[in-house]
């Protein structure tokens, strides 16, 4: 008469297969996890990249704006004195930055305080409402 062992006893059990599959499941969580950071790095280091590239227009842009502005006091000053050329560029530029500053106050005036003013009036409408 054959003695067979269980096939369970035979690889290890029950235990040693849960034990394998906690094994691989950790395996697959860790190499998941190296993958998301590989990901996130990748993904950060072309965030940065750009950021960068993004300066450098501006950068660039404002150099723009500069030699525009001084263009056009030159061309100004072929019919008038430099100087005065360069004051009339000056003052357009100060009449700019007091009307986009006026601006801002009165944007500042509109959402201050950070109130959600028309939410507070509904939460206040709904509570009268169910209190009825």
């Amino acid at each position: 008469m054959p003695t067979h062992a269980p096939e369970s006893s035979a690889n290890g059990g029950v235990g040693a297969a849960a034990k394998q599959v906690a094994d691989h499941a950790t395996s697959i969580a860790k190499l998941e996890l190296e993958l998301a950071v590989f990901e996130l790095k990748k993904k950060v280091a072309a965030l940065g990249i750009g950021i960068g590239l993004g300066l450098g227009a501006a950068l660039f842009g404002l150099f723009m704006l500069g030699f525009a502005l001084a263009t056009v006091a030159a061309v100004l000053a072929t019919f008038l004195a430099t100087w005065l050329a360069l004051l009339i560029v000056t003052g357009g530029l100060a009449l700019l930055a007091a009307i986009l500053a006026a601006v801002a106050v009165a944007s500042f005036k509109r959402a201050s305080p950070p109130v959600p003013k028309q939410a507070i009036r509904e939460a206040k409408l709904t509570t009268e409402a169910i209190k009825k």
